[in-house]
C-alpha cells in the first residue's frame, strides 16, 4: 500500500481552499461552513485512526460500546444542527437519536452476529468501521426527512389545518408529506445502489482494492454493507417520520407548530 505523506494531503486539501476562495464571491457563510467542516474532518479522522490503533489492540466491550455512544450522540447533534426549521428544545436531538440507536444499531448487531459472524462479534475491526457507515448513512437519511417533514407542515399548515376540521386524523392530515419525506430520506441510498459498480466505485469496496484485497471479494462486503445501510437508513427515516409527526400533533390531534423554531 502506497503511504501517503502530510505534503500528499496538502495537496488535496488545495482543492477545498480554492473551492473556499471561489463561493466567497457566491455564499460567503457556505465558504466558512466549508474550511471548518475540512479542518474538523482532517482532525477528527486524525484522532478516530488514534483511537482505532488502541482499540484493535485491546479489544473490549466496555471500549467499543463507549466508542459507539458517543459516535451515535455526535450523528444525533448534527442532524439537528443544519435543518431550516427544527424541533424546539431537546426534541429535536431526542428523536434523531432515538431513530438512529433503534435501526443503526439493530443493523449493527444483525450484521455482527447472524452475517459476518466473527469472534468476538463486538471485535473493533468490524464494529466500528460497520457501525460509523451505518450511522452516517442513516444520518443523512434521517436529517433530510426531518427538515422536509417539519418545512412542509410549516409551508402547508392551512391546508394541514382545514382537513383536521374535515374530520381527518393527525395521519391523515399529513399523509402526502409523509410520502414525501420519506421518500427525499430513501433517495440517498436509492441514488448509491443504483449508480454502485456503474457511475461509482463506493468507499468500502476502493478502500479495500487500494488495501490489497481480492476485488470480488471487496464486492462481496460492499454488496453487504449496501444493504445494510439501505434497510438502517429506511428503518431510521419511518421511525423519524412516526417520531415527527406525533410531536407535530398533541394529544387533541391539533397541529402545534409552536414545537418548532423559527
Amino acid at each position: 500500500m502506497i503511504q501517503l505523506t502530510a505534503f500528499d494531503l496538502s495537496l488535496a486539501a488545495l482543492l477545498v481552499v480554492a473551492l473556499a476562495l471561489t463561493s466567497l464571491r457566491i455564499y460567503p457563510g457556505l465558504a466558512r461552513q466549508l474550511v471548518v467542516a475540512a479542518l474538523r474532518t482532517a482532525v477528527q479522522l486524525t484522532l478516530i485512526g488514534l483511537v482505532l490503533k488502541a482499540l484493535f489492540a485491546n479489544s473490549n466491550l466496555l471500549w467499543v460500546g463507549g466508542m459507539s455512544l458517543v459516535m451515535l450522540f455526535v450523528a444525533g447533534r448534527e442532524v439537528v444542527v443544519r435543518q431550516h426549521r427544527r424541533f424546539a428544545g431537546s426534541w429535536g436531538y431526542g428523536i434523531g437519536t432515538v431513530s438512529m440507536f433503534i435501526s443503526s444499531f439493530t443493523v449493527a448487531l444483525f450484521a455482527l452476529i447472524v452475517v459476518v459472524g466473527n469472534d468476538p462479534w463486538y471485535q473493533p475491526q468490524y464494529a466500528i468501521p460497520l457501525l460509523g457507515m451505518l450511522l452516517g448513512n442513516t444520518m443523512n437519511g434521517i436529517a433530510l426527512a426531518l427538515d422536509r417533514l417539519t418545512q412542509s407542515a410549516w409551508e402547508q399548515r392551512e391546508v394541514i389545518e382545514a382537513r383536521l376540521m374535515l374530520g381527518h386524523s393527525a395521519l391523515e392530515a399529513v399523509s402526502g408529506i409523509r410520502q414525501q419525506v420519506f421518500r427525499s430520506g430513501l433517495i440517498p441510498i436509492i441514488n448509491a445502489m443504483a449508480a454502485a459498480g456503474v457511475v461509482s466505485l463506493p468507499g468500502m469496496m476502493t478502500g479495500q482494492i487500494l488495501a490489497g484485497a481480492e476485488p470480488v471479494e471487496a464486492v462481496k462486503y460492499q454488496i453487504m454493507i449496501m444493504f445494510l445501510i439501505a434497510g438502517g437508513a429506511g428503518f431510521g427515516t419511518l421511525a423519524a417520520v412516526y417520531l415527527g409527526v406525533r410531536r407535530l400533533f398533541d394529544d387533541r390531534q391539533r397541529l402545534r407548530l409552536d414545537r418548532l423554531k423559527r
